[in-house]
């Protein structure tokens, strides 16, 4: 009989490893021994949470891309993407790794969407809507192949008969996994969805590996987070969303910074004492092994502490967006553009706060990077995969 899905940390403990984690996917991993590592979504989803502008994008890098012999449009691309989802289950991806788990792991993260280098290993996880809500579980072993089957057939192993009977034919696997650690592969019918060679290096990583190798000084705040000393404390103001290109920010309106500021203040004196209670009433309840309410209070724990210092990474490295009324587009503008015959209002912000469903559109989204730097009365083509849109530039406002 299929059990109920199993978390990363129980999956780890029941093929007799020890577990240790979790961090935020982008996050380091302190682990330079061989093993494996599962990546995990803290709360379970019936449906893939696919962000349909990441295949968008994924599409227009990789010219190459056929579903059964034919160029897919994004909708069909992602319905191949939703078709492998295992409803209801915690873990997403398991790697494994005959050198350093951390090696690993950063190589993924590393490697945008549509490119085989550093490591295209669990590429599909960067579709998902939200891949910094991921936490990363991870355990050391010297049979690291070993351990990545067990993983998978436990997680196989929870399925309903009509979960299974769902799935395309073909390995049941984490989803995020297109192989298994035997090589039989998964018949998704996608061929040339990797360009050969390595991706560029992100924007600030030579900065930030040059930093390392000078040995520059840095301070610890009061979460004990080590910055460089030039980070400021404090938010900064970018003019038209500019900032220093000798640190990587995070760019923010200023209804955006009050927002995290005032989450980050409930987690802390709110739902983190909360939390802290749970575990202490879970763990007097007895036996830790088979105690499930502790292990959930710990879970809720590990998210809850997780987002409490991505939020914290965030406010230190904002840039508050200051719009000039310039009239041309830029980091914090509201826009109103003809598209198609049909006028429509949108305003452009950081990643961090966009949201294409209430019109906030991210400024590294096809329609921000096309239209930033452009004034009133100017039209823009925008290109994507299927064709190429005009947006003629009515009003450009102040955020």
């Amino acid at each position: 009989m299929p059990t109920r899905p199993l978390t990363a940390p129980t999956l780890l403990r029941e093929i007799g490893l020890l577990v240790d984690g979790p961090v935020r996917w982008g996050q380091p991993v302190g682990c330079a021994r061989p093993g494996i590592f599962l990546v995990e979504l803290p709360m379970p989803s019936t449906v893939a949470p696919i962000d349909i502008d990441q295949v968008r994008a994924w599409l227009a890098l990789v010219p190459g891309i056929t579903l059964d012999g034919v160029r897919p449009d994004a909708g069909r691309l992602a319905d191949v993407l939703r078709r492998w989802w295992l409803p209801g289950q915690h873990v997403l991806y398991v790697g494994r790794t005959a050198k350093t788990i951390g090696g690993r792991v950063r190589a993924m993260s590393e490697t945008p969407l549509g490119y085989r280098k550093p490591h295209s290993g669990g590429h599909w996880l960067r579709t998902l809507a939200e891949p910094g809500a991921l936490r990363i579980w991870w355990a050391e072993t010297e049979a690291p192949e070993e351990a990545e089957d067990a993983v998978a057939a436990a997680v196989a192993a929870t399925l309903t008969d009509e979960e299974r009977a769902a799935l395309p034919a073909g390995p049941i696997l984490p989803w995020a996994n297109l192989e298994s650690a035997t090589g039989e592969k998964r018949p998704t019918g996608l061929t040339g969805a990797i360009i050969e060679g390595e991706a560029p290096p992100a924007p600030g990583a030579t900065l930030r590996r040059a930093a390392a190798s000078t040995g520059r000084s840095s301070s610890t705040s009061k979460t004990g987070a080590t910055r460089a000393t030039a980070t400021r404390s404090a938010p900064r103001r970018a003019a038209g969303g500019s900032a220093p290109a000798t640190a990587e920010v995070t760019h923010l309106t200023a209804e955006g910074l009050d927002a995290l500021r005032a989450e980050l203040e409930e987690l802390t004196t709110i739902r983190r004492p909360e939390v802290i209670l749970r575990v202490k009433n879970a763990r007097e309840l007895g036996d830790l092994r088979e105690n499930a309410d502790y292990e959930a209070a710990r879970n809720e724990q590990s998210f809850l502490e997780g987002r409490i210092q991505a939020i914290e990474q965030m406010l230190r490295t904002a840039v508050v967006i200051d719009t000039q009324e310039s009239g041309r587009i830029a980091l914090g503008a509201t826009v109103v553009a003809e598209v198609e015959g049909e006028r429509t209002t949108f305003q452009i912000v950081g990643s961090t706060e966009a949201d294409p469903v209430r019109g906030r559109l991210s400024n590294v989204s096809p329609v921000g990077r096309a239209l930033i730097g452009h004034a009133v009365g100017d039209e823009v083509a925008v290109e994507t995969p299927a064709r190429t849109i005009r947006y003629r530039i009515l009003e450009v406002s102040r955020g």
